[in-house]
């Protein structure tokens, strides 16, 4: 019989200081493949020892971050060990970690350092040829796995700095904890505060939810840098007293291998995670594991099934946006294809974005496509009580998430009869590539160098599985023609473009389409897409192609196996 902790901590802090004395396992890592495929075995830390490396980091921490300066500190890491020891340093020193994304680059990169208040960023080797050239006045690096930064942790660590322990008259669960990146339609990525009351009681809800015991084992593949894997993956599992399990960055080659090494029983997915899976050659042992379950967004109804038949897994589906102000929970008799209903306190709604008033219930046939989606597609908003904390020096972006009262998600969803709710896209010119959500003003400033545009459009298009695809409208320069192996270079020597902003679809027009205003008519680009008169150049492996005829009609056929074709054109 499975059993979960009853007591439940109000802060991160107490979860970091609960580990101390408790020398069952708390972090696994180094078990992976290495020259010939040799797999090394894992490095296994107590869990007293991840609190006594967290409490090293947090008073070197409180040493290290000049008198007056924000708490906050920049973490630019693959998934090492030293991320999860930072997340708990910053917990226990009553600081935030601002998860800096290495895809981002140049003053992109920059900027979201700055913009965070980080005077100290934390990064690896590996990284650093990402912060070359970039001006970032009054912040100290620190490079893990150094001589330099052993040395400086060396006092810390050999002073045994006593129990890890929440020091008096602090954090409190409103402290920040984290401060974690999501766009939005205004370009620059927003940082979200997250206090660490709200996680610690993420941590706790989900470890109820599913079960979590010390007996599990959960395995983090996803970036750390993102929400999910750290609100849905390592908090759950530091709630339940069960170990972690790194994967530097994810593999879909190597889950299987992983999953057995580590005994892991949990992961989590975001984007397009499980389709690679799926797309690596099946074999005989694919359900000769310790996995019981799996947890994220944008996996696809159709892939989750096929999913759980190869593997024997079940995925289960959740919406939960980092910055807290709506979820909605999977219930046994959830549809497949839906999310689940509104979680415990929300009242959630479907709204028309312009009038704020509930769109009509969904139309389904029997195998769920939709028929009414012009009328009962709407922005998902919560209108009762929320966990919404704001944006770091971001007020305009508060009160547009927060304007009449209630908070609006960005997100597109229809509702069936019975209240289930169903994910539709996202409003405005977001885009969500692969479980990153991207800005298409940012995409659009880069593509405006290219000197063959005259003028550049950037939209969403869906993907044929979940989430987004980025598809440019460009209007050439006079006498100018699309070279395809041009673009792509142009694309290739852009410093900040980031490894999911370049276009899948590139649409030529003689000029773009605008509004009694004489802005872009980007409805009229989104409605329809790549399903247009103009010649479309669809990028595979990297270069551009034509979509044809014959080439359109394989990838419609792919959108109708997903279920999706009836995304296309709205």
């Amino acid at each position: 019989m499975r059993t979960t902790s009853t007591t439940e901590a109000g802060t991160v802090a107490e979860l970091i200081a609960r580990q101390w004395g408790d020398h069952r396992p708390g972090l696994k890592y180094g078990a992976e493949a290495g020259p010939g495929g040799i797999r090394t075995p894992a490095v296994v830390l107590s869990r007293h020892r991840a609190a006594q490396e967290a409490a090293a980091r947090a008073a070197l921490l409180a040493d290290l971050l000049p008198p007056g300066a924000e708490p906050h500190v920049g973490v630019l890491l693959d998934n090492t060990p030293e991320f999860p020891a930072w997340l708990g340093a910053a917990a226990l020193a009553g600081a935030a970690v601002a998860g800096i994304n290495p895809t981002r680059r140049g003053p992109e990169l920059a900027r979201d350092i700055l913009h965070t208040d980080c005077r100290l960023l934390v990064t690896e080797p590996t990284h650093l040829p990402l912060l070359r050239g970039l001006d970032l006045p009054g912040v100290r690096i620190l490079v893990t796995g150094t001589e330099e930064y052993d040395a400086l942790l060396a006092p810390y660590a050999a002073a045994a700095p006593g129990e890890a322990r929440v020091r008096p008259g602090g954090p409190r669960p409103d402290s920040r904890l984290l401060l974690y990146f999501t766009s939005g339609s205004t370009g620059a990525p927003k940082a979200a505060v997250c206090s660490q009351g709200r996680l610690a009681a993420a941590g706790h809800s989900l470890a109820r939810h599913f079960d979590v015991t010390p007996d599990d084992v959960h395995y983090v593949c996803m970036p750390l840098f993102h929400g999910n894997a750290v609100m849905a993956c390592w908090l759950p599992a530091l709630a339940a007293g069960a170990p972690v399990a790194l994967r530097r960055r994810f593999s879909a080659s190597a889950f299987l291998d992983d999953v057995r090494a580590y005994g892991a029983t949990y992961f989590t997915y975001v984007g397009r995670a499980v389709q690679y899976l799926l797309a690596t050659g099946p074999r005989p042992d694919d359900r000769e594991h310790t996995l019981r379950l799996g947890f994220g967004t944008e996996a696809g109804a159709v892939d989750a099934a096929r999913f759980a038949e190869r593997f024997g897994v079940r995925l289960v589906e959740g919406y939960g946006a980092t910055e807290g102000g709506a979820s909605i929970q999977r219930t046994p008799d959830t549809p497949p294809g839906a999310l689940g209903r509104a979680g415990a306190g929300d009242d959630l709604a479907v709204v028309d974005p312009e009038t704020g008033r509930p769109c009509p219930p969904a139309v389904l046939d029997a195998r769920g496509r939709l028929y009414n989606g012009e009328e009962a597609i709407g922005e998902l908003v919560n209108r009762g009580r929320n966990h919404f904390e704001g944006y770091w020096r971001n007020p305009d972006a508060e009160a547009a998430r927060t304007r009449d009262g209630w908070y609006w998600t960005g997100d597109l969803f229809f509702r069936d009869p019975d209240g289930f709710l169903y994910f539709a896209g996202r409003t405005d010119d977001r885009l969500r590539v692969d479980s990153e959500n991207l800005a298409a003003a940012v995409i659009e400033n880069i593509l405006a160098r290219w000197e063959a545009a005259a003028a550049v459009a950037v939209h969403a298009v869906p993907d044929e599985v979940a989430g987004d695809q980025v598809m440019a409208a460009v209007a050439l320069r006079e006498g100018a023609a699309f070279d395809p192996d041009a673009f792509a270079a142009f694309l290739a020597a852009q410093p900040d473009l980031g490894t999911k902003m370049a276009p899948r679809y590139v649409r030529i027009l003689d000029a773009l389409p605008v509004t009694a205003t004489n802005k872009i008519h980007r409805a009229a680009l989104r409605r329809t897409g790549f399903l247009c008169p103009e010649p479309v150049w669809h990028r595979v492996a990297g270069a551009y192609r034509p979509l044809d005829a014959p080439a359109l009609e394989a990838l419609l056929s792919v959108y109708g196996d997903q279920g999706r074709r009836d995304l296309l054109g709205r």
